[in-house]
C-alpha cells in the first residue's frame, strides 16, 4: 500500500482573501516584506497561491496570537 500525498489546491485571491480575512493591498505588502507566502504564476497576469501555503501561515498567525507575539 503506497503513501501518497493528498494533490495541492490552488486558491486564487478572493479564496486567500475569505480563508486570511485580509485583502489584496495587505496581501501584496506582506507578500513584499517576505511575511506571507508567494503567489504562483498561472498564466499571463493570472496567480494562485498554495493552499497548504495559506493554511500553514494561519496556523502561524494563530500560535504568535495565542503566545502573545503578533506585530
Amino acid at each position: 500500500m503506497s503513501s501518497q500525498a493528498p494533490p495541492k489546491t490552488l486558491l486564487r485571491r478572493p479564496d486567500v482573501e475569505k480563508r486570511t480575512g485580509l485583502k489584496r493591498a495587505h496581501i501584496y505588502a506582506l507578500m513584499k516584506q517576505g511575511e506571507f507566502p508567494q503567489a504562483v504564476p498561472l498564466a499571463g497576469r493570472a496567480v494562485a497561491w498554495i493552499s497548504d501555503e495559506i493554511d500553514n501561515w494561519i496556523s502561524g498567525r494563530i500560535q504568535q496570537a495565542r503566545s502573545g507575539n503578533v506585530a
